[in-house]
């Protein structure tokens, strides 16, 4: 079926280029099928060959390759062309052929984006079908195609001035942006595109508000504006922008005019200049945009963003995704009760989190604040120049490796990010020694704020904050790096800022948990975030050579302390621990030495110095280490219990013993996780558990499952090191590495005497609570409290579970109850009182939900089964426990 032609305005050129439907991107390195190797595949599949331009080599392999996946893949027979698409794609790029576009292949079968990639992501059948340069060329797809449609839904497709300027904006993006995965920018590269096009489009097809604000810019110069016009020209001449207009289109998305600003005269301005229309008054020609925009598409290969306009199939979103992003809940609120919440879309919640994070720091300056320079001067030896110069130090670093990510002009955007990073970096760190001043009663923390790897890694810290904040909550391939040297140069997700401030990921580590808890203005997301990136250091960051995780192993191993990396009696006990950073950055430490709090000070400082005198010297435990495994243990246990949930269900005796396999390698036989990832301990340790007790598990069905666990990377199986240098396969490494070492140790399993099992450990949900967590309120089985985090937004744009809320159960309990949790309600400052019906008798609900507004209303999006959950101030949080006997 022939490709539909683009209807790209009346003033088209009839005598264009060919087109991405039918055009090869390199003609000169696509040289037709040769008719001898006709004879020997399928006619459909030479034709399809033919019309996507691919080479003798590319058909070959192709085709090879779908003889060896067609009886695996689960597909309809009219499904075999889509198919040999898929082949296709992933042979075009494994070789780097240059034979056709994505969207070119999308068309020739009949797909959308979405359908494609699931179906590529099929062919997986073996542990090397795909290799992890298609998978990492496919997630760049991926994510690249959510950005496009998350920005083409701000567009209407009825007029060709606004597809002219969509045309523009994917130009301009292409050019600008070696990133253009990043949503946030490209959103206000997209804003830029918009003022150029109002400024220059006729004013009756303006909407009133930008009418107006072009009338001002038309208007006759005043005496005053002459004067100011006098004075620019005076000056170096300032790029094209009104700043009105661009404060308006600002305003109307909620995104931050300084930094679009700087956007519009870094990125925007080069990319006018190169196309000769930054001095034009003249509006930009159609023919002359899309000719450019065409010629970019083909050299890149990927998705044809003007087909978003076409209402092409192959761009369209699946329904499910459409009515995701589109549909909020609504409620019938008349226009007193506030304003409706807006739909969140991906770019509005991502310029809602941005607004939130600069909001918070605003009133955070740039430099210490008094309390933070009291703490330095404070210290033996004053740290206020060292910060200094590592900030200076590492922002040209960071501003110039974001540069080179992002694009060759956002040098600048760096600069913005670092500053904000700063800022958050100087409130916690106060926040922390505060915290601290409590608990230990000093003010003298010298040795740790001189400490330069403790201030870099809560500076990176900070950073990998905003980063996330800006950029959406992603990570680069789980931690691996060789996906493809596009991926690993031009992707800001972790780890990269560890790469970026040659930090370790252990020290990175140590920094996390109290960063979260010394600020309670983090997002849910936010913390999750952290936490992922917690768990990846685990995973296998930390284990990579150099860390000092293994110097501390050692040391332990040495002194004959290797149980104390983790005593298995505490493997049943709740992970609780009074570790902070400063202790994390400062262990192992003399317990002479140590800073003690006062009510045990004396007490304890006694006991070290007789035991001093009496024995000889203990070795020196590292509370970073011991937290360090406490961590890794549950997260192990945690990885082990989903992947047996889905293997060995019919087993559920082999869980504890896999998992004493498990944690001895971890514990005596950490060298093997040098260089490897966690879960390729656990995958040995099943098959190995299995394999003793004459269980048929192979390894291809423990990694078909491990891919559908949460976090995971065909790279953990596919990509193993075998020996230096040298990486290979899951089965592999289990056959040459993992048997070989602990092959004694296997076989125990499988006599009459087996070794101890060990103890499982507790797993709680998170090590972290959420602020916005409901807690149990003491005494009560079923009344939950959770503090109200924030009062900036105003009631009327909030979402129902970010107000103050009540949701009562049908079986709370006595009446009794809720007449106290009423009168605790009445007793504080504001009224909630008032009722639905205005009357002065209460409408009885089943649930209610009472708000700052004092609104009482029906509520059915909280039912907790009879129990009561309270969202309140922290003064009014006060008085629950009281209450509830």
């Amino acid at each position: 079926m022939p490709p539909k032609k683009r209807n790209s305005g009346t003033s088209q050129s009839k005598e264009m280029k060919p087109t991405a439907e039918n055009a090869s991107p390199d003609k000169k390195e696509s040289p037709e099928l040769s008719l001898k190797k006709y004879g020997d595949k399928d006619a459909e599949f030479v034709t399809l060959c033919k019309s996507l331009h691919v080479t003798d080599p590319v058909c070959d392999r192709a085709w090879t390759l779908w003889k060896t996946v067609q009886e695996s893949v689960d597909e309809a027979a009219d499904s075999q062309k889509k198919l040999w698409g898929a082949c296709l794609f992933v042979t075009v790029t494994d070789m780097d052929a240059t034979c056709f576009t994505l969207t070119q292949v999308l068309k020739a079968v009949c797909l959308n984006v979405k359908q494609f990639i699931d179906l590529v992501r099929k062919l997986d059948v073996n542990l090397d079908t795909i290799s992890t340069k298609v998978n990492s060329a496919l997630s760049r797809l991926d994510k690249k195609y959510d950005v496009m449609l998350a920005l083409y839904q701000r567009f209407e497709k009825e007029r060709e001035t606004v597809r002219t300027c969509w045309t523009m904006f994917l130009l301009a993006k292409g050019r600008a942006l070696q990133m253009e995965d990043d949503l946030v920018i490209s959103f206000q590269l997209l804003l830029c595109t918009l003022e150029l096009i109002i400024k220059r489009c006729p004013p009756d097809l303006l909407q009133p508000l930008y009418k107006s604000a072009i009338s001002k810019i038309q208007s006759p110069p005043t005496r005053t504006s002459r004067r100011n016009q006098s004075k620019t020209k005076s000056r170096a001449v300032e790029p094209e922008v009104d700043v009105q207009l661009l404060e308006t289109l600002c305003k109307e998305n909620e995104c931050s005019a300084e930094e679009v600003k700087n956007v519009y005269q870094t990125s925007f301005m080069a990319f006018l200049e190169s196309m000769d229309l930054s001095r034009s008054p003249d509006f930009p020609q159609v023919n002359d945009i899309d000719q450019q925009y065409e010629e970019h598409y083909l050299k890149s290969r990927d998705i044809d963003g003007r087909m978003f306009f076409n209402g092409d199939e192959t761009v369209l979103a699946p329904k499910v995704e459409i009515s995701q992003v589109e549909r909020t809940p609504k409620k019938n609120l008349s226009d007193e009760d506030g304003l409706l919440v807006p739909p969140q879309t991906p770019i509005r919640a991502a310029m809602t989190s941005i607004q939130l994070l600069r909001g918070d720091l605003t009133s955070s300056g740039d430099q210490p604040s008094a309390n933070l320079v009291t703490y330095f001067k404070h210290c033996t030896v004053d740290p206020t120049q060292d910060v200094q110069k590592r900030l200076e130090t590492l922002g040209q670093v960071f501003s110039q490796r974001f540069g080179q990510a992002v694009g060759p002009h956002c040098v600048v955007y760096g600069r913005q990010r670092f500053t904000l990073g700063v800022r958050l970096y100087y409130r916690v760190m106060e926040e922390m020694l505060k915290s601290e001043e409590k608990r230990l009663s000093v003010q003298n923390f010298s040795k740790l704020l001189n400490d330069s790897t403790f201030h870099t890694s809560l500076l990176a810290c900070a950073l990998e904050v905003v980063m996330a904040t800006y950029g959406g909550i992603s990570f680069k391939n789980g931690g691996y790096s060789h996906g493809g040297a596009d991926s690993a140069e031009t992707d800001v997700c972790f780890p990269w800022i560890l790469n970026v401030f040659n930090l370790t990921a252990f020290d990175f580590y140590k920094v996390i948990e109290s960063f979260i808890k010394a600020d309670p203005t983090l997002s849910k997301e936010i913390v999750k975030h952290l936490e992922t990136c917690e768990n990846l250091i685990m995973e296998r960051l930390a284990w990579r050579t150099g860390s000092p995780l293994f110097e501390l192993l050692k040391q332990e191993h040495e002194s004959g302390g290797a149980e104390q990396v983790e005593t298995p009696a505490n493997f049943s006990q709740p992970l609780q621990h009074n570790h902070t950073a400063a202790d994390l950055y400062l262990s192992p430490m003399r317990p002479g030495l140590r800073v003690l709090p006062p009510e045990s000070s004396s007490q304890t400082s006694s006991q070290p110095a007789s035991q001093a005198t009496s024995q000889p010297p203990r070795p020196l435990k590292s509370n970073s280490l011991s937290l360090f495994y406490k961590k890794l243990y549950r997260l192990a246990y945690t990885r082990l219990k989903m992947l047996c949930s889905y293997l060995l269900s019919s087993h559920p005796e082999f869980e504890p013993i896999i998992w004493t396999l498990f944690q001895h390698t971890l514990q005596h036989e950490y060298e093997l996780m040098r260089d490897r990832h966690l879960d390729q301990l656990m995958m040995s340790a099943m098959y190995a558990i299995c394999k003793v007790k004459s269980v048929d598990l192979r390894f291809k069905t423990i990694v078909t499952a491990y891919k559908n666990m949460a976090n995971t990377s065909q790279e953990t199986f596919k990509h193993v090191l075998i020996t230096e240098g040298h990486y290979d396969s899951i089965i592999v490494f289990y056959n040459q590495v993992f048997m070989q070492k602990l092959k004694t140790n296997i076989l125990q399993y499988a006599s009459t005497r087996p070794p101890t099992l060990s103890p499982i450990p507790q797993i709680p949900c998170s090590p972290y609570k959420f602020p916005n967590s409901p807690l149990r309120v003491p005494g009560s089985n079923n009344v939950y409290i959770s503090p109200l985090k924030s009062t900036r937004m105003s009631p009327g744009i909030m979402t129902p579970r970010s107000k103050m809320l009540v949701s009562i159960g049908e079986s709370f309990g006595p009446s009794n109850r809720f007449q106290k949790i009423n009168q605790m309600v009445n007793s504080s400052d504001r009224s909630l009182k008032r009722t639905l019906d205005h009357g002065s008798t209460p409408k009885p609900l089943k649930r209610l939900r009472f708000d700052v507004d004092g609104q009482d209303e029906a509520d059915g999006r909280l039912v907790t089964n009879g129990a009561c959950v309270i969202t309140l101030t922290k003064s009014q949080e006060s008085k629950i426990p009281k209450m509830i006997s």
